[in-house]
């Protein structure tokens, strides 16, 4: 069996959302087999530093892995540096890693399907993430995943050779923004990927993932999902960095099992219906609809 897969945790200003993703991570079949690195945000307002410091002050107290080495930022990179830099520091030195952030609830096998998918896939290179994050009701009835052609954040997994070729400063953008054909290829992963990529470049968004996905497409890279969610996320919190509203439309089931084994796709082919309940979820008319109860329940608490 090969030895177990680096955690990566990303961190700010969400004490509690901070705690649950420990407590359940620990619950974790084998947690104890397992190397953490923390990487902790610094203030981006002075009023931050004091939740900042209790923050820091409760990691230290942080037990249950093989390892735990934490990073602390001085100053605040925000969301996007942070992860692109704590993912290339930690891929340094392994070949590939489980990353996290802090508002994320894991199920018990969760790091179980996440290093069964890592080395199930390893030398598929049209593979180039893992999610641990599904939304309902999109099965595969002969096996425990799914394959889609776009990346999800909410508990994922890479390895050193996929994330190394990724240009973050997106330099075919200025072609791709022109071309017509092909953005209206990049939308067939969802009515939102344009819009957050010119968003992105117009440094009017600050995220990792649009930047990801852009690679993805240009690849055409898959990525391996569950059948049955092993996260849920928790942060829809006034600290959250780009998680607005309720979250109604990402409510998912969440694996309550204690499956281990898991059984995957004998084919690197994408599930029609799989694709298509996919893009149902983040189609602009269930978009529009949970837009409309957000503004609801904030009209009336």
């Amino acid at each position: 069996m090969k030895s177990r897969s680096p955690i990566i945790l990303f961190t700010y200003l969400r004490i509690d959302n901070l705690k649950n993703t420990i407590q359940y991570l620990v619950n974790n079949h084998g947690v104890n087999e397992y190397d953490l690195f923390i990487f902790s945000d610094g203030p981006k307002y002075q009023k931050d530093q004091i939740l900042i410091d209790e923050i820091r002050k409760y990691l230290k107290t942080i037990t249950g892995f093989k390892s735990i080495t934490i990073t602390e930022s001085k100053s605040n990179k925000g969301l996007a540096i942070s992860v692109i830099y704590g993912v290339s520091e930690v891929l340094k030195n392994y070949d590939r890693a489980i990353v996290l952030e802090d508002d994320l609830i894991t199920s018990s096998n969760f790091l179980e399907f996440m290093d069964a998918s890592l080395n199930q896939y390893e030398n598929k290179s049209e593979v180039i993430s893992i999610s641990g994050y599904s939304f309902p009701n999109i099965y595969n009835k002969n096996s425990d995943a799914y394959l889609l052609n776009r990346s999800w954040s909410w508990g994922w997994a890479t390895w050193r050779n996929r994330w190394e070729t990724i240009d973050w400063q997106a330099n075919t953008y200025a072609v791709f923004s022109k071309d017509q054909k092909l953005k209206k290829q990049f939308s067939a992963l969802g009515s939102d990927v344009n819009l957050m990529l010119k968003r992105q470049m117009g440094g009017k968004l600050d995220s990792w993932l649009i930047r990801f996905v852009f690679h993805q497409f240009q690849v055409k890279g898959i990525t391996v999902y569950p059948t049955i969610s092993k996260v849920t996320n928790n942060g829809w919190d006034e600290f959250a960095s780009n998680n607005k509203g309720s979250g109604f439309r990402f409510k998912t089931d969440f694996d309550q099992s204690s499956n281990l084994n898991f059984k995957f796709p004998e084919t690197l082919e994408i599930n029609p219906e799989a694709q298509r309940k996919f893009l149902s979820r983040n189609g602009i008319r269930v978009r529009i609809k949970n837009k409309m109860i957000d503004f609801i329940s904030y009209i009336f608490g």
